[in-house]
């Protein structure tokens, strides 16, 4: 199970980079929650498709279509669960973010269903970001 996990958030994350929104929905659970850190105007819980994908969309918009997870360092899973190793960045104008984070992924038959995001220097992520 372990192993199926992991295969399953590696095509999440490929699927993020290459913007395949329809393969990430597919692999989101219909009542995904979503744990956004930190203090900004995308943080807090976002639950279920609509919400994530509406949070997703403004950050693409905030930071001019660019924010991106631009690495995946390390994938590891235990269970139910798959800790991801990963760098972002974003920029916009007159700001620019680019830092390592951690991702949590829960899944459940085959799909995502619980996100906790970890970053590595939140301060920055929510000057970034913006109330």
């Amino acid at each position: 199970m372990t192993g199926k996990n992991v295969d399953i958030a590696r095509e999440y994350f490929q699927a993020v980079q290459k913007g395949d929104l329809a393969r990430v929905g597919g692999l989101l659970d219909e009542e995904i929650v979503w744990h956004q850190p930190g203090a900004n105007r995308f943080s807090g819980e976002h639950k279920g498709h609509d919400a994530v994908f509406a949070m997703l969309g403004g950050m693409m918009a905030a930071s001019q279509g660019s924010f991106a997870i631009d690495a995946i360092h390390a994938l590891m899973g235990n269970g139910d669960t798959v800790a991801a190793s990963i760098h972002f960045a974003g920029r916009r104008e007159g700001a620019s973010m680019s830092m390592d984070g951690v991702d949590v992924l829960r899944l459940q038959d085959g799909k995502i269903v619980e996100m906790w995001l970890f970053s590595a220097d939140q301060d920055a992520e929510d000057a970034f970001w913006g109330e």
